[in-house]
């Protein structure tokens, strides 16, 4: 698997428009339960649900960037084990306008049913894809991860 780097410059060269923009290079977590349901987060101040992770600090892998992020974020702990790495998808960014986010998308199934936000997360929700929504989704979210979710 090329880094992140390599790949963010692919994009700009095979999506030339995409070189005013700016990439955010993330890694973020699916996390589903017993019933289905997928695990979200709100970051403080900001109006869009998501899945919980983020960006790898300098030379940091994938995996190692996830198992933090969600110690830090969510006072849960995951062994690399637990990761099951589903791809690599890009797409708007939903709070910093102007720039694209591209991620490596993990799964991982919990029995876990309470989180408890921490850090810049400021809530924690239980999403059943299909369901009405009466909340707003990132683009990535809504556009690549949650479809994932169909054949699960």
């Amino acid at each position: 698997m090329q880094n992140s780097l390599e790949y963010a410059t692919a994009l700009v060269q095979k999506w030339g428009i995409l070189s005013a923009m700016k990439m955010i290079i993330i890694a973020a977590a699916i996390i589903t339960d017993s019933q289905g349901r997928c695990l979200l987060v709100r970051k403080r101040g900001t109006e869009y649900f998501m899945q919980p992770g983020g960006k790898p600090e300098i030379g940091e892998t994938p995996h190692a960037a996830l198992i933090r992020e969600l110690e830090e974020e969510l006072n849960f702990s995951v062994s690399p084990e637990e990761l099951v790495q589903v791809g690599r998808f890009t797409d708007a960014a939903a709070n910093e306008p102007g720039h694209l986010v591209s991620a490596d998308v993990f799964l991982i199934a919990t029995n876990r049913v309470s989180f408890t936000p921490t850090m810049e997360i400021e809530e924690v929700i239980w999403f059943t894809p299909g369901q009405d929504r009466h909340i707003k989704l990132a683009p990535l979210t809504e556009n690549h991860q949650l479809p994932l979710l169909k054949g699960v």
